[in-house]
């Protein structure tokens, strides 16, 4: 259970979260500049990712949305989720985690799903981010779906110097307990409550992680959060996460709290 801070009160968090979906379009909105934001990340010798990085102005953190295997940075779900971050003041880096050859052969299994790989190349981008002139000041946040849940979890217990927050929605986050309990930033894991594959899974990732944590479960909600008002929730979910963790004043939390008595 979130207790009221000193500095901030749970209805002024919520609604700034609000914001996400209300103000984006809006006249305070902010609108990204005439480029169109790309960037080559290099994060390994010989591997070089691409990018699409926004930072608004007097951004408060920036938050990397990774996917995995088939997806791209021009992807219409995550641009949609990245403007709304973006009109709330968090930067966002939607990044493709192949290379263009990788994505060409993505049909075999051992790219598809190789959250070992993933994670690697996360952890490259975030270290990227932290010494990137734009961005060298900003704290760093992980929103991975589908593969690139597994990936943001991977990579937060992997080097955990490198992230500030992490937000799973969905997606593959079965994994060790060992793994797990190396995660060190506060991670929050959302799941479709219709999404009865996952449940499981989901609550035992929730068991095994020993930072600050939180699980949500909205209600009606499948595995892509299709339904009519399910990715506004998981939006302001993740939003008020990264808010709270990437620059805001943070809330008193307890480690052990969680939603819908999970």
């Amino acid at each position: 259970m979130k207790k009221q801070g000193s500095r901030r009160s749970d209805e002024g968090a919520g609604k700034a979260v609000r914001g996400l979906v209300t103000l984006a379009g809006g006249p305070g909105a902010w609108t990204p500049p005439a480029n169109n934001g790309e960037v080559r990340v290099q994060v390994d010798e010989g591997v070089e990712l691409r990018g699409i990085l926004q930072v608004p102005p007097a951004a408060s953190g920036v938050v990397v949305l990774a996917r995995g295997h088939g997806s791209s940075r021009r992807g219409a779900r995550d641009l949609t989720v990245a403007r709304l971050l973006q009109a709330e003041g968090l930067a966002t880096m939607a990044v493709d985690l192949l290379t263009a050859a990788e994505e060409e052969a993505w049909r075999e299994r051992d790219l598809r799903f190789n959250v070992g790989l993933f994670a690697g190349r996360l952890a490259g981008v975030a270290r990227w981010l932290r010494r990137a002139p734009r961005t060298s000041g900003l704290r760093v946040g992980y929103l991975g779906s589908y593969t690139g849940a597994g990936a943001a979890l991977a990579a937060a217990a992997l080097r955990p110097e490198y992230v500030d927050a992490v937000v799973c929605r969905g997606g593959r986050v079965a994994m060790s307990g060992t793994v797990l309990s190396r995660v060190r930033a506060p991670t929050l894991l959302i799941v479709g409550g219709d999404d009865t594959s996952a449940m499981e899974p989901h609550r035992r990732a929730f068991a095994a992680l020993k930072s600050e944590k939180r699980l949500e479960v909205i209600p009606g909600a499948t595995h892509r959060f299709e339904e009519p008002g399910t990715q506004t929730q998981m939006v302001e979910l993740a939003g008020l996460w990264f808010l709270q963790h990437l620059g805001a004043p943070r809330w008193e939390t307890q480690p052990e709290s969680h939603a819908l008595g999970v």
